[in-house]
């Protein structure tokens, strides 16, 4: 170290007293961003004593800038070395009783009138570090009054030593105790106010309290604090109605839109309506899609006899439901996906330029219905495979399965599925795009919207050259094949083959070579299948062995068939939302509207008269003020958790029986540093979080990312070959996230309800894909 900054050092810390016990801690410029919190990546050392130990602690402090993890980091996020400087802060350390972090507005909630405070025994490093859950209290900033609070069991403390710190033991009478008092937190929220009025922002605050005086030793604006939760009252829309998010709704993680509100939910009730009447003999009026707060619930109105009459029903009529059940493949394959793929095959030959109004909207409805009656056959195929996976899991964990024997899943691994096929074809033409010397150095070194944009306007890179024809025809074929796979199904939605920027930032890890071989992956699977078959059809015998291959024969049969079938859901949307943006071209020629994807914002009934009155020439009333309110209070509402089930007090609560353990979320979480889930893809890992909330924002996950999302469909797949565990609001052991993330061999953890509100961007987690739960990392430095 230089002598004149070593000598002021020493200078600096003989004034605060000798021998004085200290913090050394960073503070770097890029530290804070809305994206960006730095948190965990540079060292802090805590009871330094004496002027050679601090010199050596800032040292090593102002190296840490440049380890491994704060490089990979800043690479990560986007940060050139360069844009970053370091300061060392050197304070007086508090022999703290008790420590932690405080944020001055709720961070789940985004409530300003809530400070969130997280408190544990001894010094603050076990908390901001994650190896101790602490204590949470929700205090109401106002009043001081704890609105909420949770004790958790705090195993560990950080405790100082002559020099330097440990990890210690909590003393058993003091692990379910508060480490704050009621009037302490309302001190400390009292003081937290002030600090934000002074900063003029919501705070994240380090504090340790010391012999009953609580202390500030950090003060640093909170990064990507959410929006403030509406206010919503979420009251039925009929008395005595039972209303969940289930199903189709797992695939309709946001508010709808208007025109899919209108449109596709009443075509939905009426193809689901006739097939649980002919099934279970359902009056109509006791089922239906409806919208509350514009997100889409199943109502099922059930009066008491009618629920009585359905136990009856489903018991007389179980040979049917199994057969059903037993056909729904061949149904599906033969019947109901024909008849959607002809339905839009003949729409595409069309020409909807040239196509009057009224043949637009009839053309728009007729898609929506075949995929409405094909989806509804997909429901008997999803039941299906999760029965038969179910079936095979209980027999063989039960009756088959050895000590030493493989898990269950292993024989359900390996199969061709479309997302799988998709992520091959990607791999191929990244692979052969690596043999092109010019095309690879393009690729490696623009972005996916870079080469989405050259794609889009059919115009070559100069500096490509010839290479460029051909993989822009490979990338066309693929986009052709897999581009229809939905994020949301929401037709409102953009699609892979319409902004390919997100599909062609995953083409580039491949062509990096760091993306495993898809193809090699699968054949390990399709081996280790293989081998555990081999090795019980040579050990079992008599009924044992017929009992194992009949079940395996059903639940392989079907295994591959379950992600088909999702991928095929939005199979007509391409020429769909091309007739409806045509619809649309045409109502903004008349002034109602601004631009042609704001018929996505209409009602159908507001289409149709639309286009009733462009047809025969006259004026069309104007919608832009009704389009601006009713995007506003989509934005309103898309910031808000809708409950699974309504009633949210006994909702799930259906003929006696409580169906929330089945629910696609888990509901009622309780603060803290742990979110549970169900364990859904084994394993555990510890990584930086990556929330994602849609398309629009999949160039921001990076190679070794913990990917956090409402909901993975189909189109997700391409992330899942950068992410290295998965964690959703909505999904269970047998949905799509579940089954794509068993085949990539990531830990994953579902439905619980809760992570994109309290997970935040660049946050360290752990998700256990054993136990379902995901442990955050509350560091605050």
């Amino acid at each position: 170290m230089l002598g004149e900054i070593a000598q002021a050092i020493r200078q600096r810390y003989s004034e605060l007293g000798a021998d004085l016990p200290v913090a050394v801690r960073s503070s770097a410029t890029a530290e804070d961003l809305p994206d960006a919190s730095f948190a965990g990546q540079l060292e802090t050392y805590l009871n330094v004593r004496g002027p050679d130990a601090v010199l050596d602690a800032v040292q090593r402090c102002w190296a840490s800038l440049w380890t491994g993890r704060a490089i990979g980091y800043r690479q990560r996020q986007g940060i050139r070395p360069e844009d970053v400087s370091i300061a060392v802060v050197v304070q007086r350390l508090v022999s703290a009783q008790a420590a932690g972090v405080a944020f001055t507005a709720n961070p789940v909630t985004g409530a300003r009138g809530e400070m969130m405070i997280n408190a544990a025994w001894g010094l603050g490093e076990a908390v901001v570090s994650g190896r101790v859950t602490p204590d949470t209290f929700v205090v109401n900033k106002q009043t001081g009054a704890i609105a909420s609070q949770e004790i958790a069991s705090k195993e560990v403390m950080t405790a100082r030593l002559e020099s330097g710190t440990r990890e210690e033991p909590v003393p058993a009478g003091q692990r379910r105790q508060a480490a704050l008092e009621p009037a302490q937190a309302a001190e400390l929220a009292r003081l937290g106010a002030t600090i934000e009025q002074l900063y003029g922002q919501p705070m994240d605050i380090e504090w340790a309290l010391c012999d009953g005086r609580i202390f500030i030793v950090q003060a640093r604006p909170i990064t990507a604090l959410p929006e403030p939760c509406a206010a919503l009252e979420w009251k039925v829309p009929r008395e005595g109605g039972r209303y969940f998010r289930t199903s189709v709704a797992e695939l309709l993680p946001e508010p709808l839109s208007p025109l899919f509100a209108t449109l596709a939910l009443p075509l939905w009730t009426t193809a689901t309506q006739q097939i649980m009447y002919r099934s279970m003999l359902l009056p109509p009026s006791s089922f239906a899609l409806a919208t509350v707060h514009e997100y889409a619930y199943y109502e099922m109105a059930l009066t008491a006899w009618q629920s009585v009459k359905l136990i009856f029903t489903m018991v007389l009529h179980a040979p049917l439901l199994l057969r059903m059940l037993r056909t729904a493949p061949e149904q599906w394959t033969e019947e109901a996906l024909p008849r959607y793929a002809d339905v839009v095959k003949e729409k595409v030959a069309c020409d909807s330029a040239v196509v009057p109004l009224p043949g637009l909207l009839a053309d728009a409805r007729q898609i929506v219905d075949a995929a409405a009656r094909n989806y509804v056959s997909i429901q008997l195929v999803l039941a299906a495979a999760n029965m038969s996976e179910a079936i095979f899991t209980g027999v063989y964990n039960h009756l088959i399965k050895h000590k030493s024997d493989p898990p269950a899943l292993t024989f359900l691994l390996g199969f061709d599925n479309t997302p799988i096929r998709a992520e091959k074809s990607l791999y191929d033409l990244a692979m052969w795009a690596r043999g092109q010397d010019e095309l690879v150095g393009y690729l490696a070194r623009s972005s996916g919207k870079e080469i989405a944009a050259a794609y889009e306007s059919q115009s070559m890179p100069t500096v490509v050259g010839e290479s460029w024809g051909e993989f822009t025809r490979r990338l066309a074929e693929h986009l052709n094949r897999f581009g229809h796979a939905v994020y949301d199904l929401d037709f409102a939605k953009t699609l892979p083959a319409e902004e390919p920027a997100q599909l062609l930032e995953t083409l580039r890890y491949f062509v990096s070579g760091e993306g495993r071989n898809p193809h090699q992956r699968q054949a390990a699977a399709v081996a280790a299948r293989e081998q555990a078959v081999a090795s019980l059809l040579a050990r079992l015998r008599g009924l044992r062995l017929r009992l194992f291959r009949r079940v395996l024969g059903w639940a392989q049969r079907l295994a591959p068939l379950r992600e088909d079938a999702l991928a095929s859901v939005g199979l007509g949307w391409p020429v769909l939302r091309r007739i409806l943006r045509e619809v649309g071209r045409r109502i903004v020629a008349s002034g109602a509207i601004a631009e042609r994807d704001d018929v996505f914002w209409l009602q159908w009934d507001e289409v149709e008269a639309a286009a009733s009155a462009l047809d025969v020439g006259q004026s069309v009333g104007d919608y832009r003020q009704a389009i601006a309110e009713r995007r506003k209070t989509w934005q309103r509402e898309r910031g808000v958790t809708p409950p699974v089930a309504l009633p949210v007090k006994g909702g799930a609560r259906v003929l006696g029986i409580d169906f929330s353990r089945w629910m696609p979320a888990r509901s009622g979480q309780k603060a803290g540093g742990a979110i549970k889930g169900f364990a859904a893809s084994p394993g555990k890992v510890t990584g930086m979080a990556c929330v994602i909330h849609g398309p629009e924002e999949f160039d921001r996950m990076k190679p070794g990312d913990i990917l956090v999302a409402k909901i993975t469909t189909p189109a997700w797949t391409p992330l899942f070959a950068l992410a290295s565990g998965i964690v959703t609001d909505v999904g269970g052991p047998l949905s799509h996230s579940s089954i794509v993330a068993r085949e990539y061999g990531v830990p994953a953890v579902l439905g619980t309800g809760v992570a994109t509100d309290r997970i935040r961007n660049g946050q360290r987690i752990t998700v256990d894909g054993d136990s379902g739960v995901v442990t955050l990392d509350e560091s605050g430095s």
